[in-house]
């Protein structure tokens, strides 16, 4: 049989070759193209640049608009009093040093993309037939493992054959004497794949693997970000030259999710998803749904609402209300942890324990005082 592509050739026809010297199903050939964009008005290039930030912005949007009509204040964390009275930055401020940081990202995005190979398509068949293959070897083990538990997988494949037969040729070490298929180019039988061999190997394909390198970019992400934010608390130069900006804001709101100053917001944010995402060698479109969850994330933890059908606050324990513990000079020392897991703050101790309703309430109260002696003097010097 005869295996063609244009990039690998020789290489695989001698692979295909093999797994039929071997008594396995032969691997598909196959001819890779350019992956089509997306969406078929803009570039992937282009999309990933922008997608996340129009993300942050929707969402940020999304919950503007809550606060600001208070749609749901018994879910508050903090009142309109402690937004106007407790924080030290104005909105234009944030916005201003946001969109500042969105432009650093856009360009780090930008050389991310060139730097990354074309991404291309055609070969999924193939990748899907290896894993089925290795699913294949893996059953070559079976009988001797249940051998060592004392039981007979010849014997067991030989009675439930008739009524099993794909169990019973995976309990006889992945022999399937009744699975052929026409190979279309040699016009001779070959042996086939079982249907839940294909169905796993397509399993493995499309959705383990990509939830695996979701998870370890997060893991990569939630580390990068815990080490260098502890360390911007405990180096008093780093926190008052860079992360001191951040924490003007006490009582943290959507849109204020990345106001941060320059050198913090690129070294925390920006590099840490880049390493996230090189080190889970995810390809190009991978990373820009994973850019966009990230960001998704992280403006859902400053949203200041503890709001219970929200998807995102009821992933993890890292969310609104965990998050904006450490936003107050009571937890500023804790919860160190974001945007995923709680992972390093259990480990590492710094984790805010006991309970936050009377220091809340403290709050509240100290904001709607201050704000009725404003309103005193204001009348007075009327």
């Amino acid at each position: 049989m005869v295996f063609t592509d244009t990039a690998t050739g020789p290489t695989m026809a001698m692979m295909a070759n093999t797994t039929i010297a071997a008594g396995l199903p032969p691997l598909p050939a196959y001819e890779t193209r350019p992956l089509p964009d997306l969406l078929p008005w803009i570039s992937d290039f282009w999309l990933s640049l922008i997608l996340p930030h129009i993300a942050y912005w929707v969402v940020s949007m999304c919950f503007h608009i809550i606060d600001v009509y208070d749609f749901f204040p018994q879910y508050r964390l903090h009142t309109p009093e402690e937004i106007s009275q407790r924080n030290l930055a104005s909105r234009y401020e944030v916005a201003r040093d946001v969109l500042l940081e969105q432009v650093i990202q856009i360009g780090t995005s930008a050389v991310l993309n060139l730097l990354d190979d074309q991404q291309l398509t055609g070969h999924e068949n193939y990748e899907v037939a290896v894993w089925a293959t290795r699913i294949r070897l893996a059953q070559r083990g079976l009988p001797t493992i249940l051998g060592f538990v004392g039981l007979n997988a010849g014997a067991l494949s030989k009675t439930i054959a008739g009524s099993y037969p794909l169990l019973a040729g995976a309990l006889a070490g992945g022999v399937y004497p009744s699975l052929f298929e026409l190979d279309d180019m040699a016009g001779t039988a070959v042996p086939a794949f079982a249907s839940w061999e294909m169905l796993l190997a397509k399993a493995i394909y499309w959705i383990i693997i990509p939830c695996i390198k979701f998870w370890f970019a997060a893991f990569v992400l939630d580390s990068w970000q815990y080490l260098w934010h502890r360390a911007m608390h405990m180096n008093k130069w780093m926190y008052t030259k860079w992360h001191a900006r951040h924490h003007r804001l006490y009582v943290p709101y959507a849109y204020g999710a990345l106001y941060n100053h320059p050198v913090e917001g690129f070294v925390l944010d920006t590099l840490g998803a880049a390493i996230a995402y090189k080190c889970s060698f995810m390809t190009s479109r991978e990373g820009m749904f994973f850019f966009v969850g990230s960001m998704m994330k992280t403006v859902d933890d400053h949203c200041g609402y503890a709001l219970p059908w929200d998807p995102l606050q009821n992933i993890t324990s890292n969310n609104a209300a965990y998050h904006d513990i450490h936003h107050q000079s009571w937890g500023i020392k804790t919860n160190f942890s974001q945007p995923f897991f709680t992972t390093w703050d259990r480990i590492l101790g710094t984790m805010w324990k006991g309970d936050t309703s009377i220091k809340y309430e403290r709050t509240r109260a100290a904001a709607a005082n201050k704000k009725k002696g404003t309103k005193g003097e204001e009348t007075k010097d009327e």
